[in-house]
C-alpha cells in the first residue's frame, strides 16, 4: 500500500492502539484493586469500559480485512487466492489463540491450577480467527454468485451481504441463547456458539460466535463501504456518514428497548439483545469518528503517536500484558492494590507495552531492509 494511503488509514491503527489502552486499564484494575476499592464508582465504571475493547477489536480486524482483499481484488488477485489466503489469516489466528490458552494453562500450573477445560474457552482471539474464516467463505461464495460484476458493483454486493449477516446474527442470539440452544453438541463446540462452556448456561464473560461475530461482519460492512469509489475519494464524508448511520440506528434500537413490543420471550438487555448490538456497534462507529478526527484534525500524527505504535502490535502486546496482569509474574500482587498503587501498575504496563511494540517495528523495518543472499 502507498504511503500516503497508509498515512490516510493511521486512524485505524490509533482506534486499535486505544482498544489496547482500554483492555489495560480494564485488566490492571480487574486484577490488582482489592477490598474497599473494588466497591468503588472508579472500578465500575473502569470496568464498563472494559466491555469496548473485543468489540472494536473484532470490528477493526474486519475492517482490516475489507481493505485487504479489496486491495488484492485490485492487484488481480482470484476470488479462489483472496479466500485461500484470508481463511488461512483466520486459521492462524485461530490457532494463536490455541496456543495462548496451552500456554496460559502451563503457566497454570503452580499453587492453584488451571483446570484442563480452559484449554478449550473461547476468548476473543478464537472468535477474531473463526470470523476471519467465515469471513473468506462468505466473500468466496459472493465472488461466485456475482461473478463478472465491475469492482465497484461488487464492494455494494460485499457490504449488504456482511451487514445482512451481522443482523441475522444479532437476531438469532437470544435464542440460541435460551430456547433454541444446541444441546446435542459437545460442550466445547456448543461454546463457540453461546459460550456456554462446562456450565449449564451460556456464560456472559466469554466470547461465543452469537453475538460477537455480528461486530465482525459489522466491521466488513464498514470497511467495504470506506474502499468504494466514493469512500476513497471522500473519506472524512464516508467516516461521518457511517458515525451518522450509528447515531441512527443506536436511537432507533434505545426506543425499541423502551417500546412494550417484545419478540423475544427471554429479554436479556446487557447480553444478548439486538438493541445492545446495534446501540454498541453506534458506539463503536462515533470512536471510528473521533479517531479520525483525532489523526487528521488533531495531534495524532504530530510526531510519535504510541497509540498508533500499540495498534500496529496489538496481538502481541494483548499476549504479553496478560501474563504480567493476571499471569503468574504479575508486577503487583492481586487484589490488594489501592486505586494509587494500581494506577502506577497501569502506566508500567502501557510504558512497557509501548516500548515492545516499538522493538516490534524497529525489528521488522531492519529484517524488510535486509537484502537476499542467494546461496552460491
Amino acid at each position: 500500500m502507498p504511503n500516503d494511503a497508509k498515512h490516510r488509514l493511521a486512524y485505524i491503527d490509533w482506534m486499535r492502539g486505544f482498544a489496547c489502552l482500554m483492555m489495560f486499564q480494564t485488566h490492571c484494575y480487574d486484577s490488582w484493586l482489592g477490598g474497599s476499592a473494588r466497591q468503588t464508582v472508579f472500578f465500575k465504571w473502569s470496568q464498563l469500559g472494559g466491555t469496548l475493547p473485543e468489540q472494536l477489536f473484532l470490528f477493526l480486524a474486519c475492517i482490516s480485512f475489507a481493505m485487504t482483499t479489496d486491495h488484492q481484488r485490485m492487484r488481480g488477485a482470484s476470488s479462489d487466492e483472496i479466500a485461500r489466503k484470508t481463511i488461512l489469516r483466520g486459521a492462524e489466528i485461530f490457532g494463536l489463540a490455541l496456543l495462548f490458552r496451552l500456554w496460559e494453562f502451563v503457566l497454570g500450573q503452580g499453587r492453584v491450577k488451571s483446570p484442563w477445560t480452559d484449554l478449550f474457552r473461547v476468548d476473543i482471539l478464537n472468535i477474531i480467527g473463526v470470523s476471519l474464516m467465515a469471513m473468506g467463505v462468505v466473500c468466496w461464495l459472493a465472488a461466485k454468485m456475482w461473478s463478472g460484476s465491475a469492482p465497484s458493483a461488487m464492494r455494494w454486493n460485499n457490504l449488504a451481504l456482511a451487514a445482512g449477516i451481522a443482523l441475522v446474527i444479532s437476531l438469532a442470539t437470544p435464542p440460541l441463547w435460551t430456547t433454541c440452544r444446541p444441546h446435542w453438541l459437545p460442550w466445547y463446540l456448543e461454546s463457540y456458539i453461546n459460550g456456554v462452556h462446562i456450565y449449564d448456561t451460556p456464560q456472559p464473560w466469554l466470547f461465543p460466535f452469537f453475538p460477537w461475530a455480528a461486530f465482525a461482519f459489522a466491521g466488513l460492512a464498514a470497511g467495504f463501504f470506506l474502499m468504494s469509489d466514493w469512500g476513497r475519494a471522500q473519506q472524512a464524508r464516508a467516516v461521518a456518514l457511517l458515525a451518522g448511520v450509528g447515531a441512527a440506528i443506536a436511537g432507533i434500537a434505545l426506543c425499541l428497548d423502551a417500546s412494550r413490543l417484545q419478540i423475544y420471550g427471554d429479554y436479556d438487555f446487557w447480553h444478548t439483545s439486538p438493541n445492545f448490538f446495534l446501540i454498541r456497534l453506534g458506539v463503536v462507529l462515533a470512536i471510528l469518528l473521533i479517531s479520525y478526527l483525532w489523526c487528521h484534525w488533531g495531534p495524532g500524527l504530530r510526531g510519535f503517536s504510541p497509540l498508533i505504535s500499540l495498534g500496529q502490535a496489538s496481538l502481541l502486546v494483548y499476549w504479553i500484558h496478560l501474563d504480567f496482569v493476571y499471569g503468574a509474574v504479575s508486577i503487583l500482587p492481586k487484589q490488594e492494590q489501592s486505586i494509587t498503587n494500581a494506577s502506577l501498575g497501569l502506566f508500567a504496563i502501557f510504558i512497557s507495552m509501548v516500548f515492545i511494540s516499538i522493538v516490534r517495528a524497529r525489528f521488522k523495518q531492519r529484517y524488510a531492509r535486509k537484502p537476499n543472499v542467494k546461496a552460491k
